[in-house]
């Protein structure tokens, strides 16, 4: 299974940037997505989570800004952000528990490679 993540860039504060994430592989279900991210210096935090049945979950810091959506269809996951802030400056990295098949299921939790997202002010 591979998480593959893009949509990262620099950005004016104030702009928006879209975040994509595909899951690929042999894949049974994917229970919760989300977005993490790493600024320098810093622990890797939350952003958001949205489960299969589409219940979402945001920090604070980004309430109201960002936007995490899905496509069961295309085990893909979203993350819109608005009203970029420089301190949303980070390496944002996407995340999956996924189900995967073959002659045995197994249930684990899956992350992508990071995308850089740089919000100049």
């Amino acid at each position: 299974v591979q998480l593959q993540a893009s949509g990262g860039g620099l950005v004016q504060a104030g702009g928006s940037l879209r975040l994509s994430c595909a899951a690929s592989g042999s894949i049974v279900k994917i229970s919760t997505m989300g977005w993490y991210r790493q600024a320098p210096g810093k622990e890797r935090e939350l952003v958001a989570v949205i489960t299969n049945g589409g219940t979402t979950n945001y920090a604070d810091s980004v309430t109201g800004r960002f936007t995490i959506s899905r496509d069961n269809a295309k085990n893909t996951v979203y993350l819109q952000m608005n009203r970029l802030e420089p301190e949303d400056t980070a390496v944002y990295y996407c995340c999956a528990q996924i189900t995967t098949g073959g002659a045995i299921w197994n249930q684990g939790q899956y992350w992508g490679q990071g995308t850089l997202v740089t919000v100049s002010s």
